[in-house]
């Protein structure tokens, strides 16, 4: 089995190289062939360049880069689709859930799963550090949110930890409109619609006090491409 780690990065200089080398000493230590594709989103601090020359010292990493900022769904759908592996699986930039737990996702996979996702949300996950109260808060309300207008039968649709077969993500994600954070739902929703088994596995999981996510604008814009995703649907966008 080979595997393409994609880890969508907007100005994260402070992790990405303790990030890729932790997706690099994974696939060494599992012995699986693949690749670690970073896509910057128009970062305006120097990960790129991190990258770069990181990637002339190791050729299993690739960069790719956004000329603006575009959003965390536009940078995932664009490395899922240019990855290479029989499996695609993307992780966030900060290292929130380790790499060493990619383990689980791709077990799920062998096991028949199409679609394998993170949750912290199940008895058996491990939040290490868990997020402040009033994200806790705003997570939960998204979450009812999500269950009453989209989606049903998932703990944890937001963790940024997703692994696919490759021919299920390329049929997925070239359906993807969401550029913003509530992609993972809308990937989600797709899926689901496609017939695709998804296993929800219980993951460890540590909050970065660093988040991209703005208190305000980002859950105000979510919430609103939730609607987005039941009106395409009702278009039959999806199918």
């Amino acid at each position: 089995m080979s595997v393409s780690i994609v880890i969508p990065a907007y100005n994260e200089r402070a992790d990405i190289e303790a990030t890729v080398d932790a997706a690099l000493a994974y696939l060494g230590r599992s012995g699986l062939a693949g690749e670690v594709v970073v896509v910057d989103d128009g970062s305006s601090d120097d990960t790129a360049e991190l990258v770069a020359r990181y990637a002339g010292r190791h050729p299993q990493v690739r960069l790719l880069r956004n000329e603006r900022n575009r959003g965390k769904g536009y940078s995932v759908r664009r490395g899922v689709m240019e990855a290479r592996g029989e499996v695609v699986l993307f992780s966030d930039a900060d290292g929130s859930t380790p790499l060493s737990e990619a383990a689980k996702l791709l077990a799920a996979i062998g096991s028949g799963a199409h679609v394998a996702i993170g949750s912290r949300a199940l008895p058996d996950s491990d939040v290490a550090q868990p997020q402040p109260w009033f994200r806790r808060a705003m997570g939960w309300v998204f979450r009812n949110i999500v269950r009453l207008i989209v989606l049903r039968g998932f703990r944890d649709t937001q963790c940024g930890f997703k692994a696919f077969r490759r021919e299920a993500a390329r049929e997925i994600f070239r359906r993807q409109t969401l550029e913003g954070f509530a992609f993972d739902v809308e990937v989600l929703f797709i899926a689901k619609a496609l017939g695709y088994h998804i296993a929800e596995v219980p993951v460890r999981w540590l909050d970065s006090h660093d988040s991209r996510v703005h208190p305000l604008r980002d859950p105000a814009k979510m919430f609103l491409d939730l609607f987005r995703i039941r009106w395409r649907a009702l278009r039959g966008a999806y199918r």
